[in-house]
C-alpha cells in the first residue's frame, strides 16, 4: 500500500510558516497556504482575509492532513475560525478525522506582565496589550471549537522571531541600533528555524490539546543583543541610553514592547517533544545568521 504523501495547509504563509512550508517541502510533503491581498504568497498561494473567504474548500482539502493557523485574529474575531472553524471541523470528523494535526500560532504575550515571574504553560493568562488581547480571546475560542469538533488542536506561544532578514542584524546596517538599557527587563527570543523545528516535532507526536512556549535557553537585555549583532559585524557599540529616556521619543507601538517583564520557560518542548534547540541563545542564533546572509555592513 502507498504511503499517503503529507498535505501541510498554512493560513498565513508569513515569514515563519514560510520557513517550515520550505523546510517541509524539502522532506516530500505537499504545502499550500493563504496570503493577504496585495502580497505575494508564491506560486499557488490563495488570497484570504475576512473579506476573501477560500472558495471551494471542501475541494481545497479533500487531501489535507496538516493545519497551520498563522492568520492573527483582529478587533472582530478570528477571520480563520469565523469564516472557516466549521468547515475544519467538518473535515476532522469526516472518514474518522483526515485533519491529523492542527497547530495555532499564538504570543508569550498572552501572560501579560509578572515583573520578570517565570510563566509556564499553565499559568495564568493576564494579557497587557490588545493585541495579546486578541489573541488570547482567539485561542480560548479555538479550544472551544476542539473540544466540541475533537479537531487536534496544538497551542504553540512564540517568542519574538527573528532569523534571516529579520534580525538585530538589519537594524546595524541600517544605522538605526539602540542600546536601549532598563536593568532586569528581559526578553525571550526564538530563532525561526526553531520554530519549524518544535512545529515539526509536534506533529511527529501529536498531543491534542497540547500548549507550548516557543523560545530559547537564553532570555536577554536587547541592549546586550544589539551589543553583540555590532560586534559580528564589526561596527561601533552605541552607547546605552537609559529606558526612562529613551521612551520620551519611543512610537506608542516601540513602547507596548517594554510594557511586559516576564520569564518565559520552555521546558515543555524539550521534555515532551524531544526537542534540541540548534540556536539555543541569541549569540549562535546571530552568528547563523550572519552565515546566511554573508557580511552586508
Amino acid at each position: 500500500m502507498t504511503q499517503k504523501t503529507p498535505h501541510l495547509f498554512c493560513f498565513g504563509l508569513g515569514y515563519s510558516a514560510s520557513w517550515l512550508a520550505l523546510d517541509l517541502q524539502r522532506q516530500g510533503w505537499r504545502v499550500t497556504g493563504t496570503h493577504r491581498p496585495g502580497d505575494d504568497g508564491g506560486a499557488g498561494a490563495l488570497v484570504f482575509d475576512r473579506n476573501h473567504p477560500l472558495e471551494n474548500f471542501d475541494k481545497l482539502f479533500a487531501d489535507v492532513t496538516h493545519v497551520l493557523l498563522s492568520v492573527p485574529p483582529d478587533a472582530a474575531g478570528d477571520p480563520v475560525l469565523d469564516l472557516h472553524g466549521d468547515d475544519l471541523a467538518r473535515h476532522a470528523q469526516h472518514q474518522g478525522g483526515i485533519i491529523e494535526w492542527l497547530g495555532y500560532l499564538s504570543t508569550v504575550g498572552v501572560y501579560g506582565d509578572t515583573g520578570g515571574k517565570p510563566v509556564n504553560e499553565t499559568s495564568r493568562l493576564l494579557p497587557t496589550q490588545e493585541r495579546s488581547r486578541f489573541r488570547g480571546l482567539a485561542e480560548t475560542r479555538w479550544q472551544n471549537l476542539a473540544v466540541r469538533s475533537r479537531l487536534p488542536l496544538h497551542v504553540f506561544r512564540l517568542a519574538g522571531i527573528y532569523g534571516p532578514g529579520r534580525s538585530p542584524l538589519d537594524k546595524v546596517r541600517a544605522g538605526r541600533a539602540q542600546r536601549i538599557s532598563q536593568p532586569g527587563h528581559l526578553f525571550s527570543r526564538i530563532h525561526v528555524a526553531d520554530i519549524a523545528q518544535v512545529l515539526k516535532a509536534s506533529m511527529a507526536r501529536p498531543n491534542p490539546g497540547g500548549i507550548y512556549n516557543v523560545c530559547d535557553d537564553d532570555p536577554a537585555q536587547p541592549s546586550d543583543v544589539i551589543k553583540y549583532a555590532c560586534e559580528l559585524l564589526g561596527a561601533p557599540v552605541p552607547d546605552e541610553i537609559p529606558y526612562e529616556e529613551a521612551v520620551k521619543t519611543m512610537s506608542p507601538m516601540a513602547q507596548t514592547f517594554w510594557a511586559d517583564n516576564r520569564l518565559v520557560m520552555n521546558d515543555k518542548i524539550k521534555d515532551e517533544l524531544g526537542v534540541v534547540l540548534d540556536y539555543p541563545d541569541y549569540k549562535s542564533g546571530l552568528q547563523a545568521v550572519l552565515a546566511v546572509e554573508g557580511m552586508k555592513a
